[in-house]
């Protein structure tokens, strides 16, 4: 007898859910930024704000990483009033609103879909660090605590214009102000008829991953563990699914395909990227221990180098430089990467990448400058990681006696033609944006 799969759901799918949301503060102060933007010190700011911040449930405890404390914490909530789940399931128009940003997309379940489906696709590879981080965290939770970033060329279709006629013409359930002048609205979508309307859209499209990448290798993790556990997929099995071994509608009933549960859908927030296209920033890094004048000397021998007078000044040359280039600095001295040595940089590319991958400045860093020149791995332990700003990066490597490496963000046309042919950006290449504010709403998979 054939052992049963995993579900395979029909295309892209958002399922409506009970979320739970604070019933206490102001939710500017209950909620925070996703995990991975929270700095060092940032967990008491939050908590300062409000004891009940939602960072007590993402990153537990003094270490960031006690996972049971997160768990006591939720049903402690859950059981106080703190948190409460919404009566009916919903599917939820979620609306930024701030200087420079609009943007607007629907939080539900997504059906999870392994990436050779060609439903949901990554971009980006992941670290196994962060993935056991986040598995540990959810597998004792039992909860999304936070959505996914995922985008689809919608061309303004129904589900959009759902999304702005609502936006327009209903009284959100939560309407607050973070401190960087974003307005965060959410309403609820429960009407049969406007789910019905939101998936008959979805269903024949392409998800991106824009961010939460380890997140999602978390949610299949997490559901292959599941199915392992009750006998529905076998434990041996990388837990692979396509409509290649799907079953057919004549199988036994031991043999029809697993009917999905809580655990084959996960949190995501679904943007349509033609109607609201995202802001791409960049991710920098800083190699600790590795002073500039040696970064410097030894990138010279295969790249053009040019001193520049302060940060600012860098900043600037490096925004106008054709790709790849890096700017180098330790808060003193700033240097620009330029023109690198063609058949020293042919050579070091893997050929079986595609062209448009090997022009990644990213890939440039890890596959070339990393290993064939500094000497280095481009890993978790070697490289740190600062999204966004360039000032704080050249602070760390001021602190660490190291070294800023500064890039350029990667074009949206770059990320999409990678992924399209299946194919990974290094770790860390992409910061999309405006990413969703965590603890607005969150799911329960027990609540349904």
């Amino acid at each position: 007898m054939a052992n049963p799969e995993l579900p395979i759901h029909d295309g892209l799918v958002l399922r409506p859910f009970r979320g739970v949301r604070f019933t206490v503060g102001n939710p500017a102060e209950v909620t925070s930024p996703p995990y991975d933007l929270i700095e060092e010190n940032g967990v008491q700011d939050l908590l300062t704000s409000h004891p009940n911040n939602v960072v007590r449930l993402i990153l537990p405890g003094a270490d960031r990483h006690r996972y049971a404390e997160a768990r006591q914490t939720l049903d402690a909530w859950l059981s106080s009033g703190v948190l409460a789940a919404d009566e009916t399931p919903a599917v939820y128009v979620y609306e930024q609103d701030g200087p420079g940003i609009l943007q607007r997309g629907l939080i539900g379940d997504v059906g999870l879909a392994e990436p050779e489906q060609g439903v949901i696709l990554p971009h980006e590879d992941v670290m196994p660090g962060p993935v056991a981080d986040r598995l540990a965290l959810m597998r004792v939770t039992e909860a999304n605590l936070e959505p996914i970033f995922l985008l689809y060329e919608g061309a303004g279709g129904t589900a959009t214009r759902l999304v702005d006629r609502i936006a327009a013409d209903r009284s959100p359930l939560v309407e607050a102000w973070t401190q960087d002048g974003v307005r965060h609205r959410l309403w609820a979508v429960t009407d049969p008829e406007e789910l019905s309307g939101i998936n008959a859209d979805l269903r024949s499209r392409q998800a991106l991953i824009a961010d939460g990448h380890h997140r999602y290798a978390t949610y299949l993790a997490l559901q292959r563990e599941h199915h392992a556990a009750s006998g529905s997929a076998p434990s041996s099995s990388a837990g692979t699914a396509s409509p290649m071994n799907s079953f057919p509608p004549g199988a036994s009933t031991q043999d029809q395909p697993v009917e999905p549960g809580p655990w084959d859908f996960g949190l995501a927030l679904l943007v349509d990227s033609d109607s609201y296209p995202p802001n791409l920033r960049a991710i920098h890094r800083v190699i600790p221990g590795l002073p500039l004048r040696e970064a410097v000397d030894r990138a010279g021998q295969a790249w053009k180098v040019r001193r520049h007078t302060d940060l600012t000044e860098g900043l600037a040359a490096l925004t106008q430089a054709e790709e790849p280039s890096f700017l180098l600095s330790d808060g003193d001295d700033t240097y620009l990467l330029t023109d690198p040595d063609p058949v020293r940089l042919g050579s070091a590319m893997p050929e079986h990448r595609s062209a448009r991958w090997r022009a990644l400045n990213t890939a440039v860093l890890a596959e070339f400058v990393l290993p064939g020149l500094w000497g280095l791995r481009d890993d978790e332990q070697t490289v740190r990681i600062v999204h966004h700003d360039p000032a704080a990066a050249v602070r760390l490597a001021r602190v660490s006696g190291g070294t800023a490496v500064l890039l350029n963000p990667l074009t949206v046309d770059d990320v999409l033609a990678v992924a399209a042919q299946a194919e990974r950006v290094p770790r860390k290449s992409t910061s999309f944006g405006p990413k969703p504010r965590t603890g607005l709403v969150l799911r329960v998979l027990s609540l349904g």
